[in-house]
């Protein structure tokens, strides 16, 4: 009789596991076909209508090891999907008037170089600062201060001229996070804490290098086919900062219909594309994209981490919204969450079906 690796049979379980729940909703029967195509080993789901769950779901293993199933209170990393609360964190402070969106960035960080003079916190906001993508100084298996991080990025010639165009920079929002701790004195984590997480009752949300116990933490899978382990970070990156749950982020995806936290006229100009210097628009705001598919108005970011994948998709003239954290790296979140929402939650008449 062949024998079956343990990885094999984990994954076998995994299946069956999805398999028993796909024949309860249609919703059900597509996410587990995506996930035997890339191999995911776990995904936890929420979609919220309107600021409330309508369904909350978890599939797979969280450890494939431990045999340990993924839930809806499943602790993931969530990657870039944490930039819209960077974003955040530098909306309340000009809300506060301690900073300004046309203000240098020198003007925070005075130790920056000449060739920085330029960039304003928009530009960095907006990924439009000609800063390179990553700093060479940085490295995941260090506990270094961002300040360092930043530092290493100092001498690296711009890309472009602020505001010329837009390219992906985790380095600008090192930036953005040195400010707010040099702004308010607190460490960047700890301020949104008690402006963002706390308001919005998000108790499962923390920073990536947590020391504290966290109950229902996610092993993270690596891998062409999601087999392996991933390795703990030491580093935690402002760009790509916290751990959280599916059903946090409802609540906070809850609260972008109210003024609790934002305004209107704030989550409008988050959410509005950036304009560059020869007056064209891009398609991203103040940590989010924005454009239209389908017809459909669209919001989103997408993360990724080691180990880990995530999407956070708002289609807000529909109030639909989908949240997919998965623990699997070698897959494509992005495509999963938005054919789920043109499947199954969109108005058909707007989805081109």
């Amino acid at each position: 009789m062949k024998s079956v690796s343990p990885r094999a049979g984990a994954l076998a379980v995994c299946l069956l596991l999805s398999a028993a729940i796909a024949h309860a909703d249609p919703a059900d029967d597509y996410i587990a076909s995506q996930m035997k195509a890339f191999r995911l080993p776990g995904l936890a789901l929420a979609v919220v209508k309107d600021g409330k769950v309508i369904k909350a779901q978890g599939y797979g293993l969280a450890n494939v090891a431990r045999q340990t199933p993924v839930t809806p209170d499943t602790v993931l990393k969530i990657g870039s999907v944490s930039k819209q609360f960077i974003a955040t964190g530098i909306m309340l402070l000009a809300r506060d008037r301690r900073l300004a969106f046309d203000d240098p960035i020198g003007k925070y960080l005075q130790d920056s170089p000449a060739s920085w003079s330029a960039i304003t916190i928009r530009h960095l906001l907006t990924h439009t600062a000609g800063l390179v993508r990553e700093s060479p100084a940085f490295d995941p298996n260090k506990d270094q201060s961002d300040a360092v991080v930043l530092k290493g990025a100092y001498p690296v010639a711009l890309r472009f001229l602020p505001g010329e165009k837009w390219e992906y920079s985790n380095v600008g929002y090192y930036a953005l996070a040195e400010t707010i701790h040099r702004v308010t004195g607190q460490a960047w984590n700890d301020y949104l804490t008690d402006r963002i997480f706390k308001p919005a009752g998000m108790t499962t949300t923390f920073p990536t290098n947590s020391k504290q116990p966290i109950p229902n933490r996610a092993q993270g899978y690596t891998g062409n086919d999601n087999a392996n382990a991933a390795d703990e970070w030491l580093a935690l990156r402002p760009s790509g900062a916290f751990l959280s749950t599916v059903l946090d982020l409802a609540k906070w995806d809850a609260l972008l219909y109210t003024d609790m936290v934002l305004t209107e006229s704030e989550r409008g100009q988050m959410t509005t594309a950036v304009r560059l210097n020869n007056g064209s628009p891009y398609p991203y705001g103040f940590g989010w994209h924005v454009d239209t598919v389908g017809g459909q108005r669209r919001v989103w970011h997408g993360g990724g981490l080691p180990g880990f994948s995530a999407q956070f998709v708002r289609f807000p003239d529909a109030g639909v919204t989908i949240m997919l954290l998965a623990n699997g790296d070698d897959v494509d979140t992005s495509s999963i969450a938005n054919g789920l929402a043109a499947l199954h939650y969109l108005p058909r008449s707007n989805t081109g079906k």
